[in-house]
């Protein structure tokens, strides 16, 4: 995707001058050193399939009375930030296509205004699904060990007000980046973000574990069975740390790409590296394809209701 790229400003260092550049270009010229060249048609499909997807899991969320609750908001806000991708990778291979087959013709200030539209959305979206997920380990995690004042804790008011705290946050921090996205500084602050919300997931998700695995054991070696609403949240547990693996998966080589921006600009092994970025695009498009497959398996409730809203029976 060469005219029009979400992102663009990141898919080559800014601080590396020109010269530099052509010499590390000339010195990692080997064949795999070539990125790879992505048809614009299967940005096109799979942005189409997600967009679907997420629409389906927003609607069955929205459909269903019992998934009214503050788990299932967070899910669909998670759902709507995997959209923004969706909806960001449709505008922009529309307009490339219509660029290449000679249907629409526009000037560079043109194309600029939709670069940065684009980015905005993409920024949006990958600091509105940090945020959520890590929105949702806490709550699953209040669930889980604070059962009987997790109503008490988690109520729909704070719901709303986190919910909407963090798109106000997403979206201001997202346009403070794409107006000052040539500066390290910013950078380095969105890859800490992102370090910092896994490191809080993964002690979260691991404490989950250890001491759900623990009450398992204690209530068996008591001849008990295991109660129906400890087994469940624990398979809320596990599918919110399978959410965690995709998305961890999806991002970690653009956030690395980042990374090498900020340390190694003309490093010839960064240049390389920086020839993948179609790729990494890529991944990230999967992972709002791969979310709603998780939802679908994992959850019996949201299964039901996704076959309902599929067969159109409101």
């Amino acid at each position: 995707m060469s005219t029009l790229s979400s992102l663009r400003l990141l898919r080559e260092p800014w601080n590396a001058s020109e010269g530099n550049q052509s010499n590390a270009t000339a010195r990692t010229s080997s064949t795999w050193c070539q990125g790879l060249d992505i048809p614009n048609e299967l940005f096109l499909a799979l942005g189409l399939v997600s967009l679907v997807e997420n629409l389906l899991v927003v609607a069955a969320i929205l459909k269903n009375r019992n998934l009214h609750s503050p788990t299932y908001y967070f899910i669909c806000c998670l759902a709507v930030s995997d959209m923004l991708v969706s909806i960001s990778n449709l505008v922009e291979t529309c307009f490339l296509l219509l660029l290449e087959h000679g249907v629409l013709e526009a000037r560079a200030s043109v194309i600029r205004h939709m670069d940065n539209i684009i980015d905005l959305l993409i920024c949006s979206s990958v600091l509105s699904s940090l945020s959520f997920l890590g929105v949702i380990a806490v709550d699953r995690y209040i669930t889980i060990f604070y059962a009987l004042r997790y109503h008490s804790i988690m109520t729909l008011q704070r719901a709303v007000v986190t919910m909407a705290t963090i798109w106000l946050a997403s979206t201001i921090s997202s346009t403070i980046f794409v107006t000052y996205c040539h500066s390290n500084a910013i950078l380095l602050c969105l890859i800490g973000f992102f370090l910092f919300m896994l490191a809080l997931m993964l002690v979260l998700y691991i404490h989950m574990f250890t001491l759900a695995r623990h009450h398992l054991r204690s209530i068996s070696s008591q001849q008990k069975q295991p109660t129906v609403y400890r087994g469940s949240n624990l398979k809320g547990a596990v599918t919110l740390t399978i959410l965690l693996g995709v998305f961890f998966i999806c991002w970690a080589p653009f956030f690395f790409h980042l990374i090498l921006i900020v340390t190694c600009p003309t490093n010839p092994f960064c240049t390389c590296f920086f020839s993948y970025f179609n790729l990494f695009h890529i991944l990230i498009i999967c992972n709002s394809l791969i979310d709603p497959l998780i939802y679908a398996f994992r959850s019996r409730e949201l299964r039901r209701t996704l076959r309902e809203v599929i067969l159109c029976s409101w």
